[in-house]
Formats: structure tokens, sequence, C-alpha cells
């Protein structure tokens, strides 16, 4: 039997992904849960798996489209089964029907099965009335669509139009079909703001207005230069999570100084014994294998807050703060105190790789307990970060630097990094806290412990 694969979910509260690549082909034969495409979402790439068994009929959205949760992708057909079973099917749909065999061209709109639902639809400047039987038959033709009062376009895209108070029926779509798409309004908002800058011109014969003072005309003043970038799916993501932390979860901070010359030195053994094997330890891989001991030390903050209950785990899974050009991402490195510290140096750099690359899948972001910060190689000397939801906290290192220390009451100088702990007083409460920043602490300035 025909069946259509759609959009899933695949982000909490996303309502709309970019399909990046198709991986099959028109006409191969594919089974559930196989990939079948890669689907960009706010700040990973993940493989999206067929629903169904059968061949691939026709894709119903081209590369680089973005698409909306629920809407149809693909059609599958069952083996044997002819093309006239996928017609049926986009035509109870509600679909318009995509060339059998091919991609791209023609291919229907992918709001298609959702824009008949109540308070989908709209109209020029009115509300979400029902489509007439007249304007249903041009629902087929995108010029149709543009010529009478049905406009198509996501509903991300008619929300953003709405609260800016712009007529979307009159922008141009780049969406499959000449569907109008959320980055279609950001670019009208765009140009609009750019425009309200530029003075408009005087009228011919308009008087020329009278100075302000005899002695000193007044002069128009300069407008002020900026530039206004919409967002990007990503950095949406990271506002509405940092909002959420810093507005949810009680935050309380702990501070520690590390002397970090014995684990400086170590660091350079263990780099010059893995010299011409392409491995190298950084600072940041060491910091993450003493937080590992911290908690497994101190099992009670391995926890996240889960609304009716805290849990607690095993394993200790920390997630890694990498920038990358488009914003920030927290991929988790699994079982940090179960590793030793080539195996996770080299965790760790295939995720940072990856991170740069755009490849980090949507799971490499989610679980872990703690997160680790890391701005030293920036110059920062300390900062206090927002915990990453649901996580117990996050340590923010700062740069490693000499200062003045007192050792036996002799002034001395020291490589010294501070280092903040960020928790959630929901889960973590303040003795627990010192507690697990005392024994990183003891963990760091004891290097040979990390490698055990």
């Amino acid at each position: 039997m025909a069946e259509l694969i759609t959009m899933p979910a695949i982000v909490a509260d996303a309502t709309e992904a970019v399909l990046a690549s198709w991986m099959v082909s028109a006409g191969d034969e594919i089974h559930r849960g196989d990939p079948i495409a890669e689907v960009e979402t706010e700040k990973a790439t993940v493989e999206l798996t067929s629903e169904a068994d059968g061949v691939v009929d026709r894709f119903l959205v081209e590369p680089g489209a973005s698409v909306e949760v629920g809407a149809p992708v693909a059609a599958v057909r069952a083996a044997g089964e002819d093309a006239d079973a996928v017609e049926r099917l986009l035509a109870s749909a509600g679909g318009d029907r995509g060339p059998a065999g091919e991609t791209g061209a023609e291919a229907p709109t992918p709001s298609d099965a959702t824009e008949n639902a109540p308070g989908e639809s709209e109209r020029s400047g009115e509300g979400g009335d029902s489509p007439s039987s007249g304007e249903a038959a041009q629902r087929s033709s995108p010029s149709a669509g543009r010529d009478h009062a049905r406009v198509f376009s996501s509903p991300l895209a008619r929300r953003i139009a709405r609260e800016n108070q712009l007529d979307i029926a009159s922008l141009p779509g780049s969406g499959p079909s000449g569907r109008i798409l959320r980055k279609d309004v950001e670019r009208a908002l765009a140009a609009r703001q750019e425009e309200a800058a530029v003075p408009a011109p005087a009228e011919p014969g308009s008087p020329t207005p009278e100075p302000a003072s005899a002695e000193r005309p007044a002069a128009d003043a300069p407008a002020p230069g900026y530039r206004d970038e919409p967002l990007t799916g990503m950095r949406r993501a990271i506002a509405r999570r940092l909002t959420e932390s810093k507005t949810t979860a009680p935050h309380f901070y702990l501070s520690v100084d590390v002397q970090m010359d014995a684990l400086l030195a170590t660091r350079r053994q263990i780099n010059a014994a893995l010299e011409g094997t392409g491995g190298r330890a950084t600072v940041n891989d060491m910091i993450l294998k003493a937080l590992g001991a911290a908690l497994t030390a101190v099992p009670r903050a391995n926890a996240t807050w889960e609304g009716d209950a805290i849990r607690y785990y095993e394993s200790v899974d920390l997630a890694m703060a990498i920038a990358t050009e488009g914003g920030l991402l927290t991929p988790v490195v699994r079982d940090v105190a179960g590793q030793g510290l080539g195996a996770l140096s080299r965790a760790t750099a295939d995720l940072k790789d990856r991170a740069a690359r755009g490849r980090i899948r949507q799971h490499e972001l989610e679980g872990g307990t703690f997160s680790v910060s890391n701005l030293g190689m920036y110059g920062t000397r300390e900062f206090s970060a927002i915990i990453n939801p649901p996580h117990a906290g996050i340590i923010a290192c700062g740069a490693s630097e000499q200062r003045a220390v007192v050792r036996d009451g002799e002034l001395a100088a020291a490589t010294m990094m501070t280092a903040t702990l960020s928790a959630d007083h929901r889960v973590v409460d303040g003795a627990l806290a010192a507690e697990l920043m005392r024994s990183f602490k003891h963990t760091l300035e004891n290097p040979l412990a990390v490698l055990l």
C-alpha cells in the first residue's frame, strides 16, 4: 500500500526543519528504519529514517527546502504496486502530484496536507475562513494562488508576517512551488528596515524648511549606522534554552583557584610521547577528565532535574561547549570517567571537527549531567556560565596565567586558573557543590589522578 513519509518532530518545539539532501533515489527499495535523507535542525544534522517498507516512488520536497513538521516529503509504494496508487494517495491527502520517478520538478508544496487544517488557511486581509470549492480548485497551481486570495506559505512565515504587520501576499516565495518560507519574510523585513533608514526625497514644489536659528541652521542628524541580521534557527534555539534556564533554574555560583603548573607539565610529557601518532591531549581534555573523576567521587552531583524527580546516573557523560560560526554547540562526551585520556582526546577532537563542519548529530546533543565551558584561550580570566538544562551545573574555566601566590609564608609565582561552578540549587546544595569543586581542584592539581 502506498504511504507518505512525513517530516517528524525531531527537536522539541521545532515547527520546521531543512531537508538537506536525499540519501536514496527514486525507484530504490527501502525498509522501515533505513536512513533516506539528511535533515538540518536548529543545531544539528539528523538522518531521517523511513517509516515504511517499499519502493521510493517520488520525492515531494527538493533538497534545501524548509519543511513543516508533519508535512509529507516523499511517497513510497509497495513492491509491484503501480504509480496510480500514489496518485490516489496524494489526491486524498489534498496534495499536488509530483512526477513519479523524478525529484524536485513540480513537487507538491510541503504543507499541502496541512493547509486544509482548521485555522491554517489564510486569505489576504481576512481570517481563516474555509476556502470555497472554486478556490480549492486553484490550489494545484502556485501562480493561481498568487492571482487569487489564496497564499501558499508556512505557518511560521505567516506568524512572523502578522507580528510585523507585513502583507505576506505581496512577497515572492523561494520554497517549492513558490511557497513563502520564513526566510522570505525575514528578507522582506530586512529590506523594509533598510528603506526606512533612507530619507524620502522632497516632493517637487514643496517649500524649503526654514533654519531653526539664523546664526546656526539646524543640520539633519545623521542616521545611526547599524545592520539587522535575522535570527538563524540555531540562534533562536540558544536564546530560547538559555532564557528558560535563567528564568526557571535557581543558579548559584562557587569559584576556586587552581594551580596548573603540574598539570601543564604532565600534558607536555604526554604530548611528547604522542608525537608522531596524530594524538594530542588538550587542557580541556584534562579538565573534562578531572570533572569526571570529581563526579565519580561525589556521585550525588551527577544528576539532572526532571521536574518531579532528581535523576542520578551511573555513567559520567559531560557536555563540552564548542563555539561555531553559527553559535554554541554542546555535544556530549560519553563515559568520561571510564575512558583513558587518549580515547577521550580522540573523541573530543572528532566532535570539534564535526561541529565546525555542521555534522553534529542530534543524539550527540542530548543527555549528560554537567557541562564544561572553557574561554581560557581568549584570555578571559573568569566568568559565570548559564546552565544547560536539565543539567545540574556547568563549570566555566578561565585562562591559565602567572599570578603571585603565597607558599609556606613566602611569595612565589604560579600558573593559576579560576574555575567557576554554576549550579542548579534544585539539584545541588551549597555543601555538595563545595565538595565537588574541592575534588575537581584536587584532581587538577594532582594530574596523575587524571591518567588513572
